[in-house]
């Protein structure tokens, strides 16, 4: 994990920003991270019981998709990264906020397990180990860091949104770790010299339940936020320009590029796993090819996919039937051309190669960390058997590994908010209309431009 935007915020004095030091109320010594929880508690237990209704303690969102209502999140949506949590757990609950989920019987009504310290640390140490299901690295000073707590800054924030997938940028494209302290080409609002937001300024917390909900996990979740929160509906003062809000994105036009600094996966192709070959990198450093997750390739400044968005979206369920012969979107967004609601948004759209049963037509939830694990034998069927035996919600379908796999190609749908260049970098009109390609008219219903057809396709 890169820390140096930690390290910057040591050279601005960071560990002074702790808006309320505990030193007078919290006692050592502390060697488990737990035993500083304890200690909160004491004051803080409603802060607790709130957090604990949080899909950041939960990992889980009733939501609707078209036609049901599902129990969807982090804990058991498969993905086209490394697919899913269940039988991988202490490696992908590193970034969970609490303590201890180190299989499926983590008792989530157990508030001592919480963690306030990954949000509230001000002292730019506090690191929780890769594989640890959520404790601290053993060389954290527990009690420096609970003497020393505050409100959160970019970094605390990013300690996970950054680095999701297993590094720097890899999942969001628009979230990494230049973002912890960008500046104006990068981002308008959180420019260090600039407006300097922090995370909550717009992802506002009334008890802990933080504003916004990424296309990934939570498709259906309705808890969003717009530009419009602060910026007036029609803020160009040009009527041609305004015109466009009905039907265009503040997005579209004020994100014309994402992963600005640091490369974001766009491919993975899990089928080439296994093979004796060499691993090789890209010009950026970037692993191409690892004998243990396959193929992958990535992008720097990377221009968006446009799709119509109308704030609602579907997803792959798991236990769904797909079909190997097309393409499974497991989160995208819902909108068309004829859905007044929708407008053009900007997404990153990451695409896979993934294992599924070959029988019962599913995506399967592989073991792939730890013990039997594929990146420890490399075996599929082993890997396979092991990850479905140790997925609860495909035991309630009563779905296990019928001994037969192949792979298929998945696509996953994030939506871009972040990385908002200058206004004066912004898309202009001949980006898109007139020789500009940046939109594909056809994809998105219209005849072609149409600034020279009329607007809306309606037929």
């Amino acid at each position: 994990m890169k820390r140096h935007t930690i390290l910057l915020l040591g050279l601005l004095g960071w560990p002074a920003l702790a808006s309320n030091p505990h030193a007078e109320f919290i006692e050592g010594p502390i060697s488990t991270g737990p035993e500083a929880t304890a200690q909160c508690l004491t004051c803080h237990e409603q802060h607790a019981k709130d957090f604990m209704q949080s899909s950041h303690w939960t990992w889980s969102l009733q939501q609707e998709l078209p036609g049901r209502t599902v129990d969807r999140g982090k804990k058991n949506v498969i993905n086209n990264f490394c697919v899913a949590v269940s039988g991988n757990e202490p490696r992908c609950t590193s970034c969970h906020a609490g303590y201890g989920w180190e299989d499926n019987q983590f008792d989530f009504t157990d508030m001592a397990k919480v963690d306030c310290l990954v949000c509230h640390d001000t002292t730019g140490t506090y690191v929780k180990d890769p594989a640890g299901a959520g404790a601290p690295l053993a060389k954290v000073n527990l009690l420096r860091v609970a003497q020393n707590v505050g409100e959160p800054v970019r970094d605390n924030c990013g300690s996970c949104h950054f680095y999701g997938g297993g590094g720097d940028g890899v999942k969001h494209g628009d979230l990494d770790s230049s973002m912890g302290y960008p500046d104006r080409q990068t981002d308008v609002h959180m420019d260090v010299d600039g407006l300097d937001f922090q995370c909550q300024a717009c992802h506002e917390t009334p008890n802990h339940q933080i504003s916004g909900q990424a296309m990934g996990v939570s498709p259906g979740g309705q808890n969003h936020f717009g530009c419009e929160n602060c910026h007036d509906a029609a803020p160009h003062d040009n009527a041609k320009l305004d015109s466009h809000t009905a039907s265009v994105a503040c997005q579209t036009c004020h994100i014309p590029f994402f992963a600005r600094n640091e490369p974001t996966k766009l491919t993975w192709d899990w089928s080439t796993a296994g093979q004796d070959k060499p691993e090789t990198k890209d010009e950026h450093g970037r692993k191409t090819y690892q004998r243990k997750k396959g193929d992958f390739t990535w992008g720097v400044m990377v221009e968006p996919e446009y799709a119509w968005y109308n704030g609602n979206g579907d997803a792959y369920v798991a236990g769904d039937k797909m079909n190997p012969e097309q393409v499974t979107k497991l989160a995208f967004p819902l909108g068309d051309i004829s859905d007044p609601s929708a407008k053009i948004y900007p997404f990153k759209v990451h695409r896979g190669e993934q294992i599924y049963d070959a029988e019962h037509r599913v995506f399967i939830t592989p073991k792939v960390w730890g013990e039997g694990g594929y990146w420890k034998t490399f075996d599929w069927d082993q890997a396979s058997r092991l990850g479905m035996a140790a997925n609860a919600e495909m035991q309630k379908l009563g779905l296990s590994y019928s001994g037969k796999h192949g792979f298929a190609p998945t696509e996953m749908w994030w939506r871009i908010n972040h990385m908002v260049s200058p206004k004066e970098d912004a898309l202009g009109c001949m980006d898109c209309h007139g020789s500009g390609d940046r939109l594909d008219w056809k994809a998105l219903g219209y005849d072609g431009d149409p600034m020279k057809q009329g607007g809306r396709k309606t037929d």
